[in-house]
């Protein structure tokens, strides 16, 4: 008799998030930078004639791949959903936008 393959048990995570980022931050421009071994994404909510950093996230390139693929895959299910959306012009023309940091 031959034995069944038992299916993988889950490991179930039990996640904190505090209070202060339930709101969440609303950004309008990203800036995406690497090395070998990290994706640097910094966030910034720009309303000329200034702007301020409001998240930075920091991850390996093997999870960057796979939040891409699930942003395509998210994408998709949304213009299902609601129909195609339109992609937005650049609001400053390439190479036009400089930073200045303190």
């Amino acid at each position: 008799m031959t034995q069944q393959p038992q299916a993988p048990q889950i490991q179930e995570i039990k996640i904190y998030f505090p209070n202060e980022l339930k709101g969440g931050v609303y950004s309008n421009l990203m800036q995406v930078l690497h090395t070998r071994e990290e994706f640097i994404m910094n966030f910034f909510m720009v309303s000329p004639p200034d702007g301020v950093a409001v998240a930075r996230v920091i991850m390996s390139p093997g999870h960057m791949k796979r939040t891409i693929l699930a942003l395509q895959d998210n994408l998709k299910k949304y213009e299902g959903n609601f129909g195609s959306i339109k992609e937005a012009p650049e609001p400053i023309e390439k190479g036009k936008l400089g930073f200045q940091m303190p």
